[in-house]
């Protein structure tokens, strides 16, 4: 009985999604888009500055890219503009990432703009555990992804 070939093996890309060159190309636009929350916060979560833990920018995640991400704690971060307010393509998002087992966490991009410390408070407070639940104010968004969805689907 012959084995299924993996997709490489069939005559597909030798890449990953994650990793082909479109992909490598747009992430890389969107970091030096220009957008002055995104530098703002980036120049508080790079080089393991919060609480020690690894963030990467503009990171492919099956069709999505997310602004931040830290593998480590499965947590995607967003900051988002007034276009953002009730997306319905957002909670598609969110639902994808929940599923596919990362929490997500919104803020305003004004918000990182004007109170950068708070919003570094709140990342660490996901990060150590102290949100562990859905949360949806005027001012943040958290979606928490259970312990059921964690591991299915794709990164």
């Amino acid at each position: 009985m012959a084995r299924a070939q993996p997709e490489t093996e069939r005559g597909t890309s030798h890449t990953s999604p994650r990793r082909s060159p479109n992909h490598i190309a747009r992430a890389r636009e969107l970091r030096h888009g220009g957008n002055v929350a995104e530098a703002t916060l980036w120049s508080e979560l790079k080089a393991k500055k919060l609480g020690g833990y690894k963030f990467s920018r503009q990171v492919p995640l099956g069709p999505y890219y997310a602004d931040f991400v830290c593998r480590q704690a499965k947590l995607v971060i967003e900051l988002d503009g007034s276009q953002h307010v009730d997306s319905d393509s957002d909670k598609r998002r969110d639902e994808f990432m929940q599923v596919n087992g990362y929490s997500v966490l919104r803020f305003w991009s004004g918000d990182a703009l004007k109170n950068i410390g708070a919003v570094c408070e709140t990342i660490l407070a996901v990060l150590d555990g102290r949100l562990a639940g859905d949360i949806a104010s005027a001012d943040l968004k958290f979606v928490f992804a259970r312990a059921e969805h964690a591991g299915r689907g794709e990164e």
